[in-house]
């Protein structure tokens, strides 16, 4: 299958976060990275589809991916390329067999946007911080870069089959659990922010979609994205500063 422009985009915002990622050492700024929103901006663009259930559904979904290639790697010792392979496995099954069923109604929508909003402010306050240690990939950049696009080429693929779920499929995730395979732990712990602070920006877009379009919408929402990132540092800071005192 042939790839638009916007498939495109998509690989090339993808590999250029990835490799970010991989050049990084610090684990919480490699899990950042997972909070930016370009892949789900460019993957909705490229879907072309109203932002449903399955968007948002998606989001929960992928944090079952964070969890199970951590339990895998790090509970079951599984080697990291195979426990991202059967974590991206179950992702796609789950996603694909949902995606079938088109929940696409407005009840549906509301509903299961605020059941994981507040599952995810649960975890924010569940989950344990751990220290884990750093790591950068030794690998020249004109190695690693194409070896990311090729990667995100072949996922971008089944994007028919995902409908929503390609949204929030962990293309950079993916990325981000093999650099950082020593610190899958703190990228667990990122997911819930990605909760919280993203469903407002669904449903913002949502709401506006209707009236303006998606590609508005989704300029539209940005800014409702970035005050509860903004919110995300704040607590952030302060969280930091009581540890330094």
């Amino acid at each position: 299958m042939s790839l638009s422009g916007w498939d495109w985009a998509l690989v090339l915002a993808v590999a250029t976060m990835g490799t970010i990622v991989a050049y990084l050492r610090n684990p919480e700024h490699k899990a950042f990275m997972l909070m930016l929103p370009v892949p789900f901006t460019l993957a909705a663009l490229t879907v072309g589809q109203p932002v449903d259930t399955t968007n948002v559904l998606a989001l929960a979904l992928m944090f079952g991916y964070t969890v199970a290639a951590w339990a895998l790697r790090v509970c079951y010792r599984v080697p990291i390329v195979l426990a991202i392979v059967l974590a991206v496995a179950g992702y796609c099954l789950i996603g694909i067999g949902i995606a079938k069923l088109q929940p696409t109604g407005d009840g549906t929508f509301w509903s299961v946007t605020i059941v994981t909003w507040v599952a995810g402010v649960l975890l924010i306050r569940w989950l344990p911080d751990r220290a884990e240690p750093s790591h950068r990939t030794p690998l020249p950049v004109w190695i690693k870069f194409p070896a990311i696009v090729l990667v995100i080429v072949g996922l971008v693929q089944i994007k028919r089959q995902l409908g929503g779920f390609t949204t929030a499929f962990p293309m950079v995730g993916i990325v981000a659990t093999y650099e950082a395979r020593y610190s899958l732990w703190t990228n667990v712990r990122r997911i819930p922010w990605v909760l919280v602070i993203m469903l407002p920006m669904l449903a913002s877009i949502r709401l506006w979609q209707p009236h303006v379009g998606l590609p508005a919408a989704l300029a539209l929402s940005w800014p409702v994205y970035l005050v509860g990132l903004g919110v995300f540092h704040a607590i952030s800071r302060k969280a930091f500063a009581e540890e330094a005192d």
